[in-house]
């Protein structure tokens, strides 16, 4: 068995880790820092005094590798070694090392500040930036100050600006372990492909036909590129010759994969086959696979991006930064030398690929993360000045405190609501967790629990490549047609005929429906009906008046629901035209999204208002899961948009200490006895009123 070559350093690394609170690490590409970092530091002793925790930006790595820790400390998966993700926790009492994904552990820290349990937290992957990983990092840099020396935290990373980590730390000391096992060939195209995929394809077939043994690892952009590309070259391989080469197993990676199939490219390859795994960015860090020899770059990734002042997102293919390239290369190389075959020339790696990929934080919308950060109650923290390596556009920040005020999860002076406490309890984006607030409220829960698991698992009714004409082919079948009311409506329905069948799978598949999809949703409805009924202290009948009556007033109330729920993603249809402006953000037209099953009126207009879950940018600007809502609801919340002061809502300077005494907001505070927390006159006394309000919250949950 190969050494990995991070355990060269072990002494150096535990000797560093012991005279420092935090440490930054840079492990190369196949040093083994993912599996071996928590390994060295729980053979070190530090499991005595709490549980090592790893973070990891993606939900696949945290589990592969929790499972690769367990298996070679010889414990069961679940024990010793855990990993909780959202919607899914296989830990233990006795769980020592955990690895989780960072928003998971940012959900931790809302019932736990301090993070008690454990001794040590590893960042692991920061150079992937994400916007969970980006807040984590402030929010240790608060930690370490406050904890004793025994708590430790490591950043580690395979390729990151290690000296702007270490600054942010206060120069916290950088070791550097090395990590390529052998050496990588880069090859680069003489010119760019007009066809990425095609182009991948013919230097697939040229390897498979032409080098030595060993796996290839093709970079795909996404799901669908990813089907494609395995469906050619499936249908290539099977024209070659029998006996010119060796036999091929071609295998599929990427987030959405069932787990059974994701497991799947770390076993290997059959004697005389060689693998070719086609997968997303996942692959360039968060997974290693052994075996591979031979890596194919088409230079390209998906990156989702995010409008502030529209509102808007959009699922772009864009070119990769120097830093992905490199990281793609190294994957190769592991056993024996290897090979990067750069669909790109030289010129464009050097000339028009950032150094590095933009951190998610400053292409994303904000507004979970804003109301995490409020939900801490922390007196000190400015919304608009907290410390973040990289901080966001004010623009995107702004946006998140609107959309939090719209929905009632921040008071007028920025102040969170105990609406929002209960929000930032539920594992959701903000707009469905209230949503099901609402829905409590108005006697809809059941329903609202079912549309929020639907749109939560990301269930898509039919598959990706359908046409409008296998759309239409449901609308004269029993198939659910939302009651032309919207696509929320149309996902409760679904839901509710599958309930019917007892949750027949052929049912599904008879549907065109994702099996696996459906069985998810139904899982994470169980547990948001749990997780409802923990808040609530048991008080919530989540499973009451179950079925809805078509038609019938349960409809209403979940739509009034949902348009509270999504406060400013709100938009009103133009006069004499079918078309649609928004109202929460920047006035734009937009249109409903072809796929949408909302219908129009005798007269062939659609609804005046309507909610969207999301507004994409594709070859135009559309709203997607829409639901029609009515005038009376969508008033009041255009009333708050008028009125709207970002300076008081960022928790700054906005507002004065005497205009918050002044103008009554402690009647939001929650009080102990039916008494009211009333903030003192001098600043450390308003510091310590505001961690009692904060404890009172938490006492009477």
């Amino acid at each position: 068995m190969v050494v990995l070559p991070i355990l060269n350093f072990e002494a150096k690394i535990v000797e560093t880790v012991e005279q420092n609170p935090v440490v930054v690490i840079i492990g190369e590409t196949g040093s083994g820092k993912s599996t071996q970092l928590s390994q060295i530091l729980h053979r070190k002793g530090y499991t005595r005094s709490g549980i090592i925790a790893v973070t990891q930006p993606r939900r696949v790595a945290a589990v592969s590798v929790a499972r690769r820790v367990a298996h070679e400390l010889g414990v069961r998966l679940g024990e010793e070694v855990g990993y909780a993700i959202r919607f899914e926790d296989r830990t233990s009492e006795k769980t020592r090392i955990k690895y989780l994904t960072d928003g998971c552990l940012l959900r931790e820290s809302l019932s736990n500040p301090e993070l008690k349990q454990y001794s040590v937290i590893i960042l692991d992957e920061a150079h992937e930036r994400s916007l969970n990983t980006d807040i984590l990092l402030g929010l240790m840099k608060r930690l370490v100050k406050m904890r004793s020396s025994n708590f430790k935290v490591l950043i580690t990373s395979a390729t990151l600006d290690s000296g702007k980590v270490s600054s942010f730390f206060s120069n916290c000391p950088i070791l550097t372990v090395p990590g390529k096992l052998f050496p990588v060939e880069i090859l680069y195209s003489s010119e760019r492909p007009t066809s990425y995929l095609e182009s991948s394809l013919k230097a697939a077939l040229d390897i498979h036909t032409r080098e030595p043994k060993g796996d290839v690892l093709i970079f795909m952009t996404g799901q669908d590129d990813i089907d494609k590309m395995v469906s050619k070259l499936e249908e290539k391989v099977q024209k070659l010759e029998e006996g010119s080469c060796m036999d091929a197993v071609i295998l599929p990676l990427h987030g959405s994969l069932p787990p059974e199939m994701q497991v799947r490219v770390f076993s290997k390859a059959p004697p005389n086959c060689r693998r070719f795994i086609v997968a997303t960015n996942i692959a360039e860090t968060s997974l290693t696979v052994d075996g591979v020899v031979y890596v194919i770059d088409s230079g390209y990734v998906k990156q989702r991006q995010y409008n502030p002042s529209t509102g808007m997102y959009s699922l772009d293919v864009v070119q990769i930064s120097r830093v992905q390239a490199d990281q793609r290369a190294g994957r190769a190389g592991r056993t024996c030398p290897g090979k990067c075959y750069r669909l790109y020339p030289s010129s464009v790696y050097h000339d028009e690929f950032l150094d590095v990929t933009i951190p998610e934080i400053q292409r994303s919308s904000l507004t979970g993360s804003v109301l995490y950060l409020k939900s801490l109650d922390l007196p000190d923290i400015d919304i608009l000045k907290f410390d973040f390596l990289d901080p966001p556009s004010r623009e995107s920040l702004e946006d998140a405190l609107k959309q939090l005020y719209l929905i009632d999860a921040i008071d007028d002076y920025g102040l969170i609501t105990h609406v929002g406490q209960t929000m930032a309890e539920l594992p959701l984006d903000p707009s469905l967790s209230r949503t099901l607030i609402e829905a409590n409220e108005l006697g809809c829960l059941s329903q609202a629990l079912t549309v929020t698991a639907m749109l939560s698992a990301e269930t898509t009714l039919l598959p990706s490549r359908r046409g409008i004409e296998k759309k239409r082919k449901f609308s004269d079948s029993n198939f659910p047609d939302g009651s032309g009311l919207g696509d929320h409506i149309q996902l409760l329905q679904i839901y509710e005929k599958w309930d019917q069948t007892n949750y027949d799978t052929k049912w599904c598949t008879d549907n065109n429906l994702q099996v696996r999809g459906m069985m998810f949703t139904k899982d994470v409805r169980k547990q948001l009906c749990q997780i409802m009924q923990k808040i609530a202290k048991g008080s919530l009948d989540v499973e009451s008046n179950r079925k809805s009556k078509e038609g019938g007033q349960d409809y209403k109330k979940l739509r009034k629901a949902l348009c509270i729920g999504y406060g400013n993603q709100l938009a009103e249809r133009l006069i004499h035209h079918n078309g649609y402006r928004t109202l929460g953000h920047k006035s734009q037209l937009v249109q409903v999204h072809p796929s949408s099953v909302l219908e129009t009126d005798e007269d062939g207009r659609l609804p005046n208002y309507v909610v969207y879950h999301e507004l994409i940018a594709t070859s135009r600007a559309f709203m997607r899961n829409v639901c029609a809502v009515e005038m009376s609801w969508v008033m009041p919340i255009l009333k708050k948009l008028e009125k709207t002061d970002i300076n008081k809502l960022s928790g700054g300077s906005g507002a004065s200490e005497e205009q918050r005494d002044n103008e009554g907001v402690e009647v939001d505070f929650l009080k102990n006895d039916g008494g009211v927390i009333k903030v003192p006159d001098d600043h450390d006394s308003k510091i310590q009123a505001a961690r009692d309000r904060f404890l009172a919250r938490k006492s009477k949950k």
